[in-house]
Formats: C-alpha cells, sequence, structure tokens
C-alpha cells in the first residue's frame, strides 16, 4: 500500500488560487492512481467540517492553527514558515509511518524535528521564495508592506540555501525553479503544475469580451489590473470584464466609471469556466518571474486567445500556444489583432496539452520517484 503525508500551507478546497489548485489537483490525481493520502493543513481557523470533494481523495485530514503572534516576525526564520509549526502535527507525522511531502517552504519547520527519524522527505517548490517576497515588494505601494516583504526576501534566500538539500527531491513547476534548485543543490525534479484541466474545451470563432481574472489581494495581481485598465481606457471600442472575488471598494468604484470594463465575482469554478467560455481573448500578466502560472492553462485549456507578457510562463512550448507582449505598446497591438481574427487553435492545443501536461503523467511520474523502493 502506497501511503504519503502531504502537509498544505492551507486548506486546499474550493482549488480557486495557484498554488492551491497545484495542491488540490495534486491530491486528486494521486488518489486516483491508488496513493493514500494523510493530508495536513495549516490554516487561519479550523473548519467545522471537510468538505466532501476533500474526504472523496483522502485517507484523513488534519487541521493546525497558523500561529497570530506578531513577534514572529522577528525570528530568523521567515514569518510564513514559523508561523506555520505544531507539536500535534509532528505527533500525526509519527503515528503512520510514510513519506512526507511539503508544499512550499512555509511548510519545512518541522523538518529540524523529522531528520534523525529516517523519513523520506520532499518538497514541491512552489516558488522561489525570496524572488518572490523581492517581487511582491517592487509591486506594493504601501511602504509599511514593501519593507515587510524585503525582510521576508532576505530570510527565505537564506533559508532555503541551507534547506533544500535536506530533501530526497524537490519537485520543481517550471524550467526556472528547477534551475534555482540545481544551484543550490542535485535533487530537483520538474514536474509542471497540477491543473485540473483534462480536455481542450472546443469553441466557437468569436467570444464577446477580453477577460481579466485574479486574486486582487496581491500586488502583482493588482498592478497587472492597472496595466490593463490603463490599455482599455485608451481603446473604448473593446470590452474589458475583470474577474475577481477580491476587488477593493477603490477599485471598484474606478471600474464603475469606465463604460468599457465591468467587474463581476467568480465565486465558483463553473462560473470561471462559464467567463472562459465567453471570452475572446484572455489578459495574463504578471511583474514576477516566477515559472508558469496555473491561470495560464486554465485559460488554454478553457477559453480562445491568450495574451501574455513575459513573466506568465518560461515554458516556451507553452509561449507559442499565446499571443506575446513584452512591454505595453506590444500588448495593445495583440489586443487590437486579436480582436478582429477567428479563435482556430482547437485541434493544436488539443494535441500539445493534453499529451504533454496532463495530471494524470505528471502523478505517475512523481509516485515512481517518492516510492521508487
Amino acid at each position: 500500500m502506497k501511503e504519503l503525508h502531504l502537509i498544505s500551507f492551507n486548506y486546499p478546497y474550493p482549488p480557486s488560487y495557484g498554488g492551491i489548485i497545484d495542491v488540490y489537483y495534486k491530491i486528486k490525481a494521486l488518489a486516483e492512481i491508488g496513493v493514500k493520502i494523510h493530508l495536513h493543513c495549516f490554516v487561519d481557523d479550523i473548519p467545522e467540517t471537510v468538505d466532501q470533494e476533500v474526504k472523496n481523495i483522502t485517507e484523513s485530514v488534519f487541521f493546525y492553527k497558523k500561529k497570530k503572534n506578531p513577534l514572529h516576525y522577528f525570528s530568523k526564520v521567515p514569518f510564513a514558515a514559523s508561523i506555520r509549526t505544531s507539536d500535534t502535527l509532528f505527533e500525526n507525522l509519527m503515528s503512520v509511518k510514510a513519506p512526507i511531502l511539503f508544499e512550499g517552504l512555509q511548510t519545512t519547520p518541522i523538518i529540524r524535528r523529522l531528520k534523525n527519524r529516517g523519513c523520506s522527505l520532499y518538497l514541491r517548490f512552489h516558488n522561489n521564495e525570496a524572488e518572490y517576497y523581492k517581487g511582491l515588494s517592487s509591486s506594493e505601494k504601501n511602504i509599511f508592506k514593501k519593507i515587510i516583504y524585503r525582510i521576508e526576501s532576505l530570510k527565505f534566500a537564506d533559508y532555503q540555501k541551507k534547506l533544500l538539500k535536506e530533501f530526497n527531491a524537490v519537485f520543481c513547476l517550471s524550467e526556472k525553479e528547477f534551475n534555482d534548485v540545481e544551484s543550490y543543490s542535485e535533487n530537483a525534479q520538474l514536474i509542471h503544475i497540477f491543473h485540473g484541466n483534462r480536455t481542450v474545451k472546443p469553441l466557437t470563432k468569436k467570444g464577446d469580451y477580453f477577460l481579466f481574472h485574479g486574486d486582487l489581494s496581491i500586488s502583482d495581481n493588482k498592478r497587472a489590473l492597472e496595466e490593463t485598465i490603463t490599455m482599455f481606457k485608451a481603446l473604448p471600442q473593446y470590452k474589458l470584464v475583470v474577474a475577481s472575488d477580491r476587488a477593493g471598494d477603490d477599485l471598484k468604484k474606478k471600474i464603475s466609471n469606465i463604460d468599457n470594463i465591468s467587474l463581476v465575482p467568480i465565486e465558483t469554478r463553473e462560473n470561471l469556466h462559464r467567463l472562459f467560455e465567453h471570452a475572446h481573448a484572455n489578459i495574463l500578466l504578471s511583474y514576477q518571474n516566477s515559472g508558469t502560472k496555473v491561470k495560464l492553462f486554465n485559460a488554454l485549456y478553457n477559453s480562445r486567445f491568450v495574451i501574455i507578457n513575459q513573466n506568465i510562463t518560461d515554458d516556451k512550448t507553452l509561449t507559442k500556444l499565446c499571443r506575446f507582449g513584452s512591454t505595453s505598446d506590444e500588448i495593445r497591438q495583440q489586443i487590437i489583432e486579436t480582436a478582429v481574427q477567428d479563435y482556430n487553435e482547437y485541434e493544436t492545443r488539443k494535441d500539445i496539452l493534453e499529451r504533454n501536461y496532463s495530471d494524470d503523467a505528471k502523478a505517475e511520474e512523481m509516485s515512481k520517484i517518492i516510492f521508487k523502493d
């Protein structure tokens, strides 16, 4: 019997944003090939019940409350990691002898207690956290948050340099993360994002609007939206739909004053897919170079044209499936050109995506590495 402890930085349901999408669909894909998952989640508040969708794909589920003491900011360990510690987690890990998969460096402080216990330790390297927080600091306008993010970046730079060698394998999302890990250690494995899409959706040649979607509590997404709004204000002939469940009052007010831009909630995966289905093109921009964004797979599988800048993916095959612009002027030109084009890329996408980027194949590959003995 193949059993696996999986320690998640948050409860992976609903799978509504980047890292959690990878966690949830990884669990689902591993469960479907017979791996029994013992799921351990760090959360702000422990939920009263476990969603049936999670029960269906796990053997057991445990919750641990994240620490809330602000003194953790003064720890040498990065704040995101220092708040995710638990004696009960250690006891639960010891109760079932199985390999342990850490979802992100922020879940790894307990590794010091596991070193001499003969545990097989694996890491899903979601981000180069040092670069991620450095990017957040650059995009953030609030001076206090800017400083906090910069300090966190420096802490993670030291933390990951010391820790990455401790794992049997480090599973990287993209070429960039793979190369980052290889520069520290020689245990990197490239396994792309688990995204939950199985088939490319066949669609008509024309959609109704351009779509921007994302978590607008994240400074990088807010900056990307500001840039997108600026472009569409200068292109009043084209309609832009902004989809998010986390839009502030200032943004709502700003968008309400622009005739060709509207803001809608996402709320459910079904609603998001409906938005994809009716979009003619998707605008995906980022100012952080952190490998392939999971939102790219969602758009490529479920919508029509996808317009990106250089930070959405470092995968050359995926880039070829998109319209690319490295500057605002180039992106603006792509908007103008795709607006009048018919979408005829279904067969090409189906062949490339379903053959090379399926969750099933990634689960099999990961399982072979973890359970090689």
